[in-house]
Order: C-alpha cells, then structure tokens, then sequence
C-alpha cells in the first residue's frame, strides 16, 4: 500500500449513497478529516477508502466500517448497493491491526449517550426516564432501526437487527392502497418499501396511478418532496404525509417493543431536511397511536438527530474501543 507508518483509526459511515470517512488520531481523540464520498463514485469500498487514504496522507493500524447492511459474517454485501467485501481481505489490505465491521444504525446507536442537547430536536413527548431503553431509526436510502438496553452497570447494549423491513403497518385506507400496490411489485410490502428515499417516489407514484393523477416531471424523492412542502402537488404532500405516519407508526411498534422510555432518536438523511414541517406531520399521531397504550406512548419523547456530523463515525469509534 504505502511507505506510511501505520497508525491511528480509520472511521467510516457507509450508506447506500454516501461514504462518510473520518481519522482519529487514537481513542478519545477528536475525529477529524471528514470527507463525503458518492458510492456510485467508486467500483468499491476499498476503492473509497484509497482515495479517502490518498488525500490526507495517512495510514492507519486501525479501522471502524459502519455500514448500511446484516453483518453476520466475513463477506459483508450491502442491501441497497452494489458493494461487497471480505473482512479478511480487506484487514489483509490495508495493512490492519484492528477491523471492526457492524450495521450503520448500530453505530449509530452506540453515539447517542454522548449526542450533545443542541444536536437534537424534540418531537412531543415527556421527559425521558434515565437508564430505559431507548429506541433508533431513521429513513434514508434505506430505513434503518436499532436501539440501546442498559446492561445493568451504568452501560448500554447496542441492538443490531434488519427492523427496516418488518411487514408495512397499514391502517388506514390508503395506507392499504400503498401496501396492496409495494405487493403486487415486489411480493412484500415493508416499511422500508414507504420509509425511505425509493419508497416515497415509489408511494407517490402509486397514489398518482391510483388517483388518475399525472405525476409530472418528480422523477425523485428529493423531487416529491420539495413539490409535497411547496404544495405543489397533491399525490406529492399526500406521499409525504404517508411516508411521515407509516415511520410513525413503526417508531411507535419499536418504543412498544424496547419498553423505551428512554426516547426515540430519528436519524437518517430524510428527517432533518424537512425541518419543523416534521414536527406538524402524521408522525407523531402515528406514534402515539395504539389503542390501550396511547397514554404510555404519550410521555416518550422522541428527537431528531440534527448533528452536522455523522454521529455514526462517533460510534464506530466506541466500537474500536471495546474491542480493545
């Protein structure tokens, strides 16, 4: 590879559109150098992690991979992109004392006791009960989910799980609409299909289908969104609003689930960009919504995570730590 000395971590946040990489000198150190790579920018990770190397000139003894996929065993292949690798073969690379590979949201999770105050927004809710569970999950290229547990001596246990693709709760009759159309296109209908970027294009094309309505030029879901906060188009605001309560609705299924009065945290690339028109959307209602346990859902607090940084690379960088 290089004549380099080999020293310090490479820390990286893979989603299915964007590579996220940062250095740290060693643990606790700052995290710094952050570049934002475009993955269809390169034929694989290892391919962003030589040019990302390549530009400032370092080596490093360690590395940290946060990506948008299972890690369940040596070869890691993404979900929602092309790119796949051996763990062997990549430690082997790069030269590397130390690898340690795990889901994005995983990582992303184990950054949130140290996710500083003005670097979320609250959501309704109460106030959190200190040591609960608390709750993860964000829309993007994909939907991801995850959470903590205490374990019962002052830490936390991060969960790694695929709940992104847990069967699409439907409840109303064009939820129903939406879920019969993601069926009859792909077999099963998650609340992935709705709860990310692909998945509001693909709702509001439905919903147009459905509704006789011409969809226009809004051949993207940053498209059908900038049009749904315009109030340009109908079927546009409608599949906002129907991506915003089904993420409800899902958020709502994970606090029930984890027993999280801890808080729920919204990550994720699509959340934050829509700013406080969030906090007036379905979600909330959605969350909150579940019969005999609306009073208990009523107090969870839930954030948006509004970090300028990837709170991910913070995480992968906790993770290095423990493997110490």
């Amino acid at each position: 590879m290089s004549s380099l000395p080999n020293t310090g971590r490479l820390l990286a946040d893979v989603g299915g559109t964007h590579a996220r990489l940062a250095w740290q000198d060693g643990a606790g150190a700052p995290i710094g150098q952050v570049r934002v790579l475009a993955v269809a920018d390169h034929a694989s990770l290892q391919d962003a992690i030589r040019a990302y190397l390549a530009g400032i000139g370092r080596q490093p003894a360690q590395a940290a991979v946060a990506m948008a996929n299972p890690v369940t065993g040596d070869l890691v292949r993404m979900t929602n992109h092309h790119w796949a690798f051996s763990q062997a073969a990549l430690r082997a690379e790069f030269g590397l004392a130390t690898l340690r590979v795990l889901n994005d949201f995983t990582a992303l999770a184990l950054a949130l006791p140290f996710l500083p105050a003005h670097e979320r927004r609250q959501v309704g809710g109460g106030v959190a009960v200190p040591g609960a569970a608390i709750g993860l999950l964000g829309a993007g290229t994909g939907l991801g989910v995850s959470g903590l547990l205490p374990d019962g001596a002052g830490g936390w246990v991060p969960l790694e799980g695929e709940g992104g693709h847990v069967t699409l709760p439907a409840t109303t009759a064009r939820e129903r609409l939406v879920a019969d159309g993601l069926v009859q296109r792909h077999g099963h209908a998650s609340a992935e299909r709705v709860a990310c970027g692909s998945g509001l294009l693909e709702t509001f094309h439905i919903l147009c289908a459905a509704d006789g309505a011409d969809p226009g030029a809004l051949a993207s879901a940053a498209a059908v969104s900038e049009a749904a906060l315009a109030g340009t188009h109908p079927q546009a605001l409608e599949a906002l609003r129907l991506f915003c309560g089904v993420l409800g609705a899902v958020a709502g299924n994970l606090a029930l689930t984890l027993g999280a009065r801890g808080g729920v945290y919204i990550g994720g690339g699509i959340v934050p960009r829509l700013g406080q028109w969030f906090d007036g959307s379905p979600f909330r209602a959605a969350f909150e919504a579940k019969g005999r346990f609306q009073a208990y859902l009523r107090e969870i607090p839930v954030w948006v995570i509004t970090s300028p940084q990837s709170p991910a690379l913070l995480g992968a960088a906790r993770a290095l730590d423990a493997a110490a």
